[in-house]
C-alpha cells in the first residue's frame, strides 16, 4: 500500500513536467503573435514593411592602411544584422542601405611611465557610415563610429592586431545596429 508521501512523490514529477510544457506553449505562443509585429528580442524596432537590407563593402580610406579591416568590418555589419534581424540581405536598393569608409585606424600610447615609456597602447578604428530608410526617410543619417581597445605596450601590435581587430569590429558592428535600427 502507498503512503500519501509516496503519491506525492510520484505525481509532483508530473505536475512540474505540466508546469514547464504549459510555461513552454505559452512562451511559444506569445513569439508566434509577436512575429507579425515590429518587435524583436534583440530590441530592433524594424517596421514590418521592411523586408531587405544591402551593405555595402567598406573601403578603408585610413591614413593607415590594414589589409583586411574592410573585408572583415563589412561582414562583421552583415552578419549582425541577418543575425539579429529578419532581414534579407540584397546586393543593392535594400528597403534600408547601409555604405560609408573606414576613417581612421590608428595606434598611440595611453598609459606613459614615470620613466616616460608607454605602458599601454591603444588601437582605434573610425568607420563613417550613411544608413538610408527607403520606408521612413526621417530615420536616416551620417554618423562617425570609433571603438578602441588598449593592450600592453611591451607587445607588437601584429602579435595582437587580428585579435583587437575582431573585438573593435564586434563593437562597431552592434554600434551600427543599434543606431540603425534599435530605437530606445
Amino acid at each position: 500500500m502507498e503512503s500519501k508521501v509516496d503519491q506525492q512523490r510520484t505525481t509532483l514529477p508530473i505536475v512540474k513536467r505540466a508546469s514547464i510544457l504549459l510555461g513552454l506553449l505559452a512562451a511559444f505562443s506569445v513569439i508566434f503573435i509577436f512575429q507579425g509585429c515590429s518587435y524583436s528580442f534583440t530590441g530592433a524596432s524594424i517596421s514590418p514593411s521592411v523586408k531587405s537590407i544591402s551593405i555595402s563593402y567598406l573601403p578603408n580610406n585610413a591614413l593607415l592602411v590594414q589589409p583586411t579591416l574592410s573585408r572583415k568590418l563589412t561582414e562583421a555589419i552583415r552578419d549582425k544584422f541577418t543575425n539579429q534581424s529578419n532581414l534579407s540581405l540584397v546586393s543593392s536598393k535594400g528597403d534600408l542601405n547601409i555604405e560609408g569608409e573606414i576613417t581612421g585606424y590608428t595606434t598611440e600610447p595611453v598609459a606613459i611611465s614615470g620613466e616616460q615609456q608607454s605602458q599601454l597602447q591603444r588601437l582605434k578604428i573610425t568607420v563613417n557610415i550613411r544608413f538610408t530608410n527607403t520606408q521612413d526617410s526621417k530615420q536616416d543619417f551620417e554618423t562617425s563610429f570609433s571603438r578602441f581597445y588598449d593592450y600592453d605596450a611591451q607587445k607588437r601590435l601584429a602579435d595582437v592586431e587580428e585579435t583587437l581587430i575582431d573585438l573593435i569590429n564586434e563593437e562597431l558592428a552592434q554600434d551600427i545596429f543599434n543606431k540603425s535600427v534599435v530605437n530606445w
